[in-house]
């Protein structure tokens, strides 16, 4: 099913190339890439692939959620191994990875263009898949003690990181539209920690506040891991090819594995694992199953997060993952039996409203660039 999404994903990269105008204008284009259409010549096919990849961000997110809240209330303990299924199916990214270079490869007039050095590029793939790989475990620990709707609830917060963090690496404009999505979405991560509910006491206080604690953490890192790949692609690499952000996502994905790894033996959690298997409720072939599935899914929210870079931006890319949220705790209700009481149901309508404030203010940038193109046509015509 996993190979049959990818192929289906990339059937259409290969249809049609989509634009970059929302791109820095600093960036280098890949040199065997073809012309591309302006704002106003999309056509439904690329807006089919955004759709698709939305679809995949949602549906792997949701996914990979769920499958994590279930390992864990299946008897599952281990949150090296619950972090090390983050990212340890990177290997399926191969397949588009592999063509893309061997596309580019066989184009013989294509101009060379300049890359950054091997060490340069070994040290940013390293500092940022250590990153990846903090962020995934402060992830595991938030959903080891909070329940599905809280947790994702609280990750909603990544969005107002994102927009800070963005604001101070990657220049973008702090709108009042963007400020209000900052407060409100900070707003709603707040309530529901003071609000600690009834459905946290399956945990004492002290394992609630650091679950809390590690999700907002673990937010913060993803905001903070989207603008460093951001400024990467914009000072160092300057270019925003998909070849270029598969290898990101392959790269810092190896290196969060291998840091998973290293956890797993160092805590000796590798030792338990067996034991862990034969206690699974569910049993031993659930137990597989469902780590298998965790990762695919992962993997799944993966791609659809670089093929959405790709196509318009990684801010972008956080606002359909920040959209995937509110999801979650709707299907948490109906699978996990969690309760939504009105803390959450006000919280929730608060990340919406957040999420609707950061989605207009991207309409409203999108509109004043159409606007320049038409009067920068039109002078030009004139």
């Amino acid at each position: 099913m996993n190979h049959i999404l990818v192929v289906t994903n990339y059937f259409f990269f290969f249809a049609y190339y989509p634009p970059e105008e929302s791109r820095d204008p600093n960036l280098q284009k890949d040199a065997t890439a073809p012309e591309q259409p302006n704002h106003r010549g999309l056509t439904w096919k690329w807006w089919l692939l955004v759709a698709l990849n939305i679809i995949f961000v949602l549906a792997g997110q949701s996914v990979a959620t769920l499958l994590g809240r279930f390992y864990y209330d299946q008897g599952g303990n281990s949150k090296w191994m619950a972090t090390l299924v983050q990212t340890v199916a990177f290997p399926i990214l191969y397949i588009p990875l592999l063509f893309f270079h061997f596309t580019n490869d066989s184009s013989a007039s294509s101009p060379p263009v300049s890359k950054p050095s091997f060490i340069m590029l070994v040290a940013i793939y390293f500092v940022l898949g250590l990153l990846l790989a903090g962020q995934n475990l402060l992830y595991s620990i938030g959903l080891l003690y909070l329940p599905v709707s809280t947790y994702s609830l609280i990750c909603a917060s990544q969005l107002a990181f994102n927009a800070v963090f963005s604001y101070f690496l990657n220049s973008q404009k702090f709108t009042i539209l963007i400020f209000n999505s900052t407060v409100t979405l900070t707003l709603s991560a707040a309530l529901l920690a003071v609000g600690e509910s009834s459905d946290s006491t399956e945990v004492s206080g002290a394992k609630y506040a650091l679950g809390f604690a590690c999700t907002v953490g673990a937010s913060a890192g993803y905001a903070l891991l989207l603008s460093l790949m951001q400024l990467s692609f914009q000072k160092v690499l300057k270019r925003e090819t998909f070849a270029v952000v598969l290898d990101m996502q392959i790269y810092t994905s190896i290196v969060a594995s291998c840091a998973c790894l290293v956890g797993l033996f160092a805590s000796g959690e590798w030792s338990g694992l067996n034991q862990e298997m034969d206690g699974f409720k569910k049993g031993r072939l659930s137990y597989v199953m469902t780590l298998v599935w965790t990762a695919i899914g992962w993997q799944m929210c993966s791609v659809g997060v670089v093929g959405l870079i790709f196509l318009v931006s990684s801010l972008f890319s956080n606002v359909i993952s920040t959209f995937a949220l509110p999801v979650v705790p709707v299907f948490a209700v109906i699978f996990f039996h969690d309760k939504m009481g009105g803390v959450k149901v006000i919280a929730l309508l608060m990340a919406i409203w957040g999420f609707t404030s950061y989605i207009y203010q991207n309409y409203l940038d999108d509109k004043r660039k159409e606007a320049a193109e038409v009067a920068a046509t039109d002078q030009q015509q004139q």
